[in-house]
């Protein structure tokens, strides 16, 4: 049986051990050692990685009661190695753990919604709740964490007897009865888990709620603790700074200036917009009338709306169909379609077939794509 060093202080990140085994299972190494300090996956944390003499430890699974380390050769057992593990990357963990639990907790006293759903990636951190909160609540949930964190309260682990454990209130998703290790966040939170965590709340640094969502009514909160929140708002910050330079504008008073050139953008787009319709209506009302069909082709400049103001006034001079396409044979196109005589919905599986397009619309008008090009589509009209 290995002994789980990690049990005893979460903090251990170099020691020695005995390799017990090495076996080849196929695929790559499995090592067992006489005491490990890496933690296997579970509890929603990820396993460690890191060295076993010069050896790289790649995964770690507990199968059967064995710790397992996975690592990329052999190792020669019976000998005694010096071990490490990442600690960065234990620690970063960790943090985000800790914090989950800390929020978790948070959300559970005061609204009375249980974590259904645990996941630490690389990037975030994710928290389900099967009730919904809203944004001022979700501020007050941070706040609250965040006081935790100031208050740098003690995070104990313990293993209750079976008799202290009819008796204690925890979470848990599962419904547990033997070997059941009970983390404690002192005044926040009493949970049920195995994996390591931070010795006092002061270690997480900063708990920093960055977005959330309705989900499977209830809610996703995102989540960056630690380092990690820290990376993020340096990344944050360092975008500010170039978007302020850019706009000549204070960092917190950046909003305020990009929505003021977003403005400016968004009329100077109106404004290109009624121009290219006006030039391409002032087109179509020089047309003369024709009982076959109008195909026009312009440059990706020329938007849907536009493609069909020209369309709306072509038709009037036209017995067939109104073909209005915009892009270009490398990239595609896109079409609008009108017609005051042939039913275009009915229609449409032809014409798309004919230039290799996808759409719909209405009987007297349809839109969509092409991927043909553009001397196909127009020997497909006969223009």
């Amino acid at each position: 049986m290995t002994e789980k060093l990690y049990y005893l202080d979460s903090h251990m990140n170099n020691f020695t051990a005995v390799v017990t085994s090495c076996e080849h299972d196929g695929k790559r190494w499995c090592v067992t050692l006489d005491r490990t300090a890496f933690f296997p996956e579970g509890g929603g944390q990820a396993a460690d990685t890191g060295l076993i003499g010069d050896v790289k430890v790649l995964d770690v699974h507990e199968k059967d009661g064995r710790i397992l380390h996975y690592t990329e050769n052999a190792i020669e057992p019976g000998r005694e190695y010096a071990c490490s593990i990442d600690w960065e990357q234990r620690f970063r963990r960790m943090q985000n753990h800790s914090g989950e639990h800390i929020v978790s907790g948070i959300v559970h006293s005061r609204f009375g919604y249980d974590n259904v759903g645990f996941h630490m990636g690389e990037d975030y951190v994710t928290l389900d709740f099967n009730g919904e909160l809203t944004a001022g609540e979700i501020a007050e949930v941070e706040l609250a964490a965040n006081r935790a964190v100031w208050e740098n309260v003690r995070i104990t682990a313990e293993f209750p007897s079976d008799r202290e454990l009819e008796t204690m209130e925890y979470r848990s998703k599962l419904n547990l009865t033997e070997n059941v290790r009970i983390v404690t966040v002192e005044g926040y939170d009493k949970c049920a888990c195995c994996a390591p965590h931070v010795k006092r709340t002061g270690e997480i640094g900063i708990i920093k709620l960055v977005d959330f969502m309705k989900h499977r009514g209830g809610v996703r909160i995102t989540m960056l603790c630690g380092s990690d929140a820290f990376a993020d708002y340096s990344e944050k910050q360092r975008s500010a700074a170039e978007i302020s330079s850019l706009l000549s504008s204070k960092r917190n008073e950046i909003y305020p200036a990009v929505k003021r050139v977003y403005d400016e953008l968004q009329n100077e787009k109106y404004q290109s917009s009624e121009l290219k319709k006006s030039v391409l209506v002032a087109r179509a009302e020089k047309l003369e009338n024709t009982e076959g069909n109008y195909c026009f082709f312009y440059s990706s400049a020329f938007d849907v709306n536009s493609l069909r103001s020209l369309v709306n006034e072509a038709v009037k001079r036209c017995g067939g169909i109104a073909a209005a396409f915009s892009g270009s044979d490398e990239g595609g196109y896109n079409y609008v379609m009108g017609s005051s005589h042939i039913d275009l919905r009915a229609k449409s599986k032809e014409i798309n077939a004919g230039i290799s397009g996808r759409g719909g619309g209405s009987p007297e008008m349809i839109q969509g794509s092409a991927r043909a090009s553009r001397a196909e589509i127009e020997k497909f009209f006969k223009v």
